[in-house]
């Protein structure tokens, strides 16, 4: 049996959307969790640098990260273990960055992020 044209060019198309799929990339999230604090995260090329709000006193240990496989792109929240308690400082943010192999990622795997972007 022969493969009809209509058949080829769906074939054809799957593959293509599917090579563009493996790109290393952070991809815009469908759908933040607004109970989760805002950031910024920027893709680099060792890991992802995440800005929070802060007065000065916040540190990587006060964040914890979660990774979501269970969709096509996996999603990834960051979210205080502590609250920020210091009251010198004034209001900014501070950089905190987190390794592609601390989170468990794989050189060109996609992600998104589920915290709503900081503005």
């Amino acid at each position: 049996m022969q493969p009809s044209r209509r058949s080829l060019l769906v074939c054809g198309a799957s593959l293509l959307a599917a090579g563009c799929a493996t790109r290393p990339s952070l991809v815009a999230a469908s759908r933040t969790w607004p109970e989760l604090e805002p950031v910024g995260v920027t893709a680099g090329r060792e890991g992802l640098t995440v800005r929070v709000a802060s007065r000065g006193c916040a540190a990587k240990a006060d964040f914890v990260f979660h990774v979501d496989r269970a969709q096509r792109d996996v999603v990834i929240a960051f979210a205080r273990r502590r609250i920020e308690t210091c009251r010198s400082g004034q209001a900014g943010g501070v950089d905190l960055v987190f390794g592609y192999d601390e989170l468990g990622l794989k050189r060109g795997e996609r992600f998104t992020i589920a915290n709503p972007p900081s503005r």
